[in-house]
């Protein structure tokens, strides 16, 4: 029994699984950025992207089911050379589905990549977009020189297209905390991000996601090299919160490497903690009842998604205790 699993025990708790809402799609890690507090070790000079077929066969399972949401992560999503045709397919779909992207948004002011935002505003993808900070500062610290004044001309486009006022076009916002704490309270800190980028650049947005880092991959090597990662990791064990149990993404997501193979939530595939822990399994021969009683895997890491008000690709999860 792991230190998690320990916690839950404790607590007198378990994780099981619910009806799956999300198949959350990793594209690849290629990435135009090489951001501080990325897990996935995104960068420009990576090649793993999911194949054709491999993608055409994800999809062809996807349309079968009931799941409502596909959320498409990488790296960027964009810059895999299917992404539009994935989108085109989906919308074709008899069933309609909510598609979300990850949007690095500095990829709008790419050259060749001219085409992301009026596409996306087409084909009504939710956008949820990293924006750390409001001022530039903390903002280039975390993903690089440049990246805010890119980040505020890329999300005023998407405003003037509707993003943030049309209904049919939400954007929300990524808070990650710069440094080896946990995130403010996401409410207030929403309070403060409306007002402060409304009034510094007249850009509005939808909601504000606060998202705890994960002590893994990248992270986790920055934390070492300023000699907080032990430190990191007990101020997550202490901060456990058995409240938030019944809302983390594990328990309604299916989680997808750009191979195919399936993982219980992004961070298990990140530290390659594949789903029963059988590294052949591929989305496309999944049958959702078997799946439904198979065991949720866990390790140390979990505590960065149950830690204070809790963790989850949507933001908070309970009120802090």
């Amino acid at each position: 029994m792991n230190s998690f699993d320990q916690a839950l025990a404790t607590s007198q708790l378990s994780l099981t699984r619910t009806t799956p809402r999300v198949l959350q799609l990793n594209l690849g890690k290629l990435c135009n950025l090489t951001c501080v507090h990325c897990h996935v070790n995104a960068g420009p000079h990576r090649k793993e992207l999911i194949r054709h077929e491999d993608l055409e066969r994800t999809l062809d399972w996807f349309e079968k089911t009931e799941i409502p949401t596909i959320d498409l992560t990488g790296g960027t999503p964009e810059m895999h050379p299917d992404f539009k045709a994935l989108v085109e397919r989906v919308r074709q779909f008899e069933k309609p589905r909510e598609i979300i992207t990850r949007l690095n948004a500095t990829i709008i002011n790419e050259p060749g990549f001219e085409w992301v935002a009026e596409f996306h505003a087409r084909h009504q993808l939710t956008i949820i977009a990293s924006m750390p900070c409001y001022s530039p500062e903390n903002v280039n610290a975390q993903r690089g020189e440049g990246v805010f004044d890119s980040s505020i001309s890329a999300f005023q486009k998407l405003n003037k297209l509707g993003y943030g006022t049309d209904p049919a076009l939400k954007m929300h916002f990524v808070f990650n905390p710069g440094g080896a704490t946990l995130p403010p309270p996401q409410e207030e800190l929403t309070e403060d991000y409306k007002r402060e980028m409304k009034q510094h650049f007249g850009i509005v947005f939808n909601d504000l996601y606060c998202i705890t880092n994960m002590p893994i991959a990248r992270y986790a090597s920055y934390l070492k090299r300023q000699k907080k990662l032990a430190e990191y990791q007990q101020l997550l064990m202490d901060s456990f919160n058995p409240a938030s149990i019944d809302g983390l993404m594990c328990r309604d997501t299916i989680s997808v490497d750009w191979q195919g193979r399936l993982f219980d939530c992004d961070f298990n595939q990140q530290l390659d903690l594949t789903l029963d822990k059988n590294p052949d399994s591929r989305i496309w021969d999944l049958d959702l009842e078997a799946f439904s009683k198979l065991p949720i895997l866990t390790a140390s890491h979990c505590f960065g998604c149950t830690a204070g008000a809790g963790s989850s690709c949507g933001g908070t999860l309970v009120a802090a205790s």
